[in-house]
């Protein structure tokens, strides 16, 4: 079943009633005509205006009539307390018809009302429980659609949830549930659609459910709907943690999506959420495979002034980025940066430096870092010293005697 066929309309219950069928008084039936006209401001002066005094059966009438009205309901019951004390009846027909129509709050008003009345009973709960019941059950069933990962049981039964119990967002943990299914369920786009109707119904989930889902779209490398739902939550003033967009970046970045990153993280500054190593990280990574030689020397800076260098590891990847791409002069910085504060391991880096200067010709630099390295007993890789070896032999017989006090070196104990 598509999300199109689902009855995403649905404002309020259709509550189940003989009320058509019952025999109301011409009384009643007036002041109930009053109260739900489109047009009446002064509501409670036009009910005092018909001199029907709100007797006790009289009250009963109208709130039986207003179940599908609650908001009328309420305005009629005030009117009709000012003058008169309802009964435990009038006020159990009020806390039933509140709980049908899923208002809840006014609902248990009502039922502390009652209490400083000295009004309650059992019927009050049952009222109370009832009107829970139906929206428990749906999510319930929900949940155990989602635990399976069955989507089209989870829509046919939400399909089922608003035309019974319409929308609330008192039923946040069955919405929680059913979103959640959609996307772990490869239909993110589903999700998205009636994402944008909750929203319009003031039943958007909380941070928690698009942090699960985020997760999981990241996981599924699906930057579309990410965004999608990044963009919902934002534009209803829901503020991301840094999680959230960890998990954004993350996703931009493995999408080479260096600009996206970039806005982010200059984004979640703003938002009180302060990036922190993974962070830094993913975007330095991006910046390295995508080549973006100036971008890598000078985010390399941005990452010691916000104290979360990059790994040994990333130091190596940079190294031998910005030697290919033109800086090796940004790549001895790093270089220097790893010795001066004791990186450890330094040998990823020492290799990739010495590669890459051979790769420039720059032999003389190349002998003064080997030498510099080997007397810090750094491991020099074999196949380094090979690729060493082709680049001096090419230089002529002066070259090849540089490269024999480096082997001799290297090879002593």
């Amino acid at each position: 079943m598509e999300a199109a066929t689902v009855n995403l309309k649905a404002s309020k219950p259709q509550l189940e009633s003989s009320l058509d069928s019952q025999d109301f008084s011409p009384s009643a039936r007036l002041l109930f005509e009053i109260i739900t006209r489109p047009s009446s401001h002064d509501i409670e002066s036009a009910l005092s205006s018909t001199g029907i005094p709100p007797t006790h059966d009289i009250v009963h009438e109208v709130l039986k009539l207003c179940y599908e009205n609650a908001t009328a309901a309420i305005t009629f019951f005030r009117w009709a307390g000012r003058t008169h004390k309802l009964t435990s009846y009038a006020w159990n027909l009020m806390v039933d018809l509140l709980g049908k129509n899923w208002m809840y709050e006014p609902m248990w008003d009502a039922v502390r009302s009652m209490k400083q009345e000295d009004m309650l009973s059992m019927t009050t709960f049952v009222s109370v429980f009832g009107s829970y019941c139906m929206a428990d059950t749906y999510a319930i069933l929900l949940e155990g659609w989602e635990k399976e990962g069955n989507v089209a049981k989870a829509k046919t039964t939400f399909d089922e949830m608003v035309t019974q119990v319409g929308w609330s967002p008192e039923n946040m943990s069955a919405y929680d549930s059913f979103l959640t299914t959609l996307v772990r369920g490869l239909q993110a786009d589903e999700a998205v659609k009636f994402l944008q109707v909750m929203k319009g119904k003031n039943c958007l989930p909380g941070l928690n459910f698009f942090s699960n889902a985020l997760d999981t779209l990241a996981k599924q490398n699906d930057s579309t709907h990410a965004i999608s739902l990044w963009d919902i939550m934002a534009s209803s003033g829901l503020l991301p943690n840094s999680i959230m967009y960890n998990a954004m970046i993350g996703l931009h970045c493995n999408n080479n999506d260096v600009d996206n990153a970039f806005r982010l993280l200059d984004e979640m500054v703003f938002n009180g959420a302060f990036p922190d190593f993974l962070t830094f990280s993913m975007i330095f990574r991006c910046l390295i495979k995508n080549k973006k030689v100036h971008q890598v020397g000078k985010f390399f800076y941005e990452m010691i002034k916000n104290e979360c260098p990059p790994t040994p590891i990333d130091c190596s990847a940079a190294i031998m980025t910005l030697t290919d791409g033109g800086d090796p002069e940004m790549a001895i910085e790093i270089w220097n940066y790893l010795v001066e504060n004791h990186i450890m391991p330094l040998d990823g880096s020492a290799n990739a430096l010495l590669i890459g200067f051979c790769n420039l010709g720059r032999m003389s630099q190349v002998r003064r870092f080997a030498e510099d390295m080997l007397d810090r007993r750094i491991n020099i890789y074999e196949s380094t010293m090979k690729k060493l070896k082709n680049t001096f032999d090419k230089t002529g017989r002066h070259g090849r005697d540089k490269y024999d006090c480096l082997i001799r070196r290297w090879k002593a104990p």
